[in-house]
């Protein structure tokens, strides 16, 4: 993918990355702000939730339902998103659309409104949507695990922040946001499809070009440091399954531990062949649902192993996961099965770039993280390059002491000698 790529920089600062794929009558486009909801304080949580559905609502020139009738009369996709690193706005069109709705997507951008109705209507849906997680064991056992080991951190919260915080939220807050983070030299869009780069390139010129930056500097982001305490978080409810997660604090991308600890989480929980899922559910009979998760972080990660398993199993099944965790340190992963992980994980990764959204998805990603499009090339290498003993090095280094969130029946957590704390 490198070689078709072509990366420039705008005189307002805009940074375009343009790959030509002419396979499909199609043209997908990014447009990647810093502006996740790592920039928001902890009293804002919530807000970068707020403003990605709040802003398709209406600009300075068109309202809520023009804007839904250009989309849908030429069948394309424009959509606005917010993610913990950051703010993203995608479009995708057949070839002859592509600069119309590009045009749209610039508005949306630029210059939305945030209607005051349009507000108080986002928030009750956001406000429904966090009551609903609060019935959901998953999601409970989830946000403790994340307060608990992010604490002041943003990574603490929710996208959707909590009720208190989406309550307060107003209009001047999203507009503010906005006129700080929204400003061409915070920008990067990616471009994939059939159009030349050169075409790409210059109808981004034209369409971004005259948006100038604003002399003030972007905001200095600090963000509270991480003071690692791992702890047990409980809430007994009487559900019909505990919910049991394991958590620790893990490398951040630009760590040279990130490509053996994704390899780990391969091993551990990625599919119906990883070793938890055949462990524990499969000879074991202990999970419902048996999986782990690292999410990709510009700052210290999380890695997490979960299993949903019946009230009277849980002590057993805890142990069980702990015990699949910490094998991982005790013991050096076979030639086999390392090799075997590495397959799957470039495999994915290559079926991942196949579409042109995946493609512009993928560019523009690395590029707003800082790491380049080179990182392509680099992370498939990497991965490559992990060896059994860097694997165990890394697991030594990250699985120590778990942060422990527990949900269940108050029986079936005593059991395990863990208070509810709630």
């Amino acid at each position: 993918m490198k070689n078709e790529i072509q990366r420039t920089v705008l005189d307002n600062g805009i940074v375009v990355l343009a790959a030509e794929n002419p396979a499909a009558d199609i043209i997908a486009a990014r447009i990647f702000l810093r502006a996740g909801s790592r920039y928001v304080q902890p009293e804002q949580a919530g807000l970068c939730h707020l403003l990605s559905a709040v802003m398709t609502k209406g600009t300075d020139r068109l309202s809520s339902l023009e804007i839904a009738e250009r989309v849908e009369s030429v069948g394309a996709r424009l959509s606005a998103d917010s993610t913990t690193d950051y703010f993203l706005v995608s479009l995708k069109t057949v070839s002859a659309d592509f600069e119309e709705i590009l045009e749209l997507a610039a508005q949306l951008t630029r210059s939305p409104t945030f209607p005051e109705a349009e507000v108080e209507l986002e928030r009750r849906i956001a406000i429904s949507a966090i009551r609903s997680q609060q019935e959901q064991p998953f999601a409970i056992a989830f946000e403790q695990l994340r307060h608990s080991m992010y604490q002041e951190h943003p990574y603490a919260f929710s996208p959707l922040g909590t009720e208190a915080t989406m309550s307060k939220l107003t209009r001047n807050e999203l507009e503010q946001f906005h006129k700080t983070y929204f400003r061409p030299d915070n920008v990067v869009i990616s471009v994939a499809g059939r159009i030349s780069t050169e075409d790409a390139i210059a109808l981004i010129d034209r369409t971004f070009g005259d948006w100038k930056a604003p002399l003030t500097p972007l905001p200095t982001l600090t963000v509270p440091p991480l003071s690692p305490s791992p702890q047990s978080v409980v809430t007994a409810q009487e559900t019909q399954q505990s919910v049991i997660m394991l958590g620790y604090l893990a490398p951040s991308v630009k760590n040279p531990d990130y490509a053996a600890i994704k390899l780990l989480n391969t091993y551990l929980g990625n599919g119906l062949s990883s070793r938890l899922f055949v462990e524990l559910r499969e000879k074991r009979g202990l999970a419902y649902d048996v999986s782990a998760l690292y999410a990709t972080r510009l700052d210290t990660a999380q890695f997490v192993v979960y299993m949903g398993t019946a009230p009277e199993n849980t002590a057993t099944a805890f142990e069980g996961l702990r015990a699949e965790v910490d094998r991982l340190a005790n013991t050096e992963l076979s030639e086999e099965e390392l090799q075997a992980c590495k397959n799957k994980m470039l495999g994915q990764y290559a079926l991942g770039k196949q579409t042109n959204s995946q493609i512009a998805q993928v560019l523009g990603w690395y590029e707003i993280l800082g790491l380049g499009i080179k990182f392509d090339q680099q992370f498939q290498e990497e991965i490559a390059a992990v060896t059994t003993a860097q694997a165990q090095e890394a697991a030594k280094k990250y699985f120590i002491e778990p942060y422990i969130s527990l949900v269940g029946p108050e029986a079936a957590i005593t059991e395990l000698g863990v208070v509810a704390v709630c």
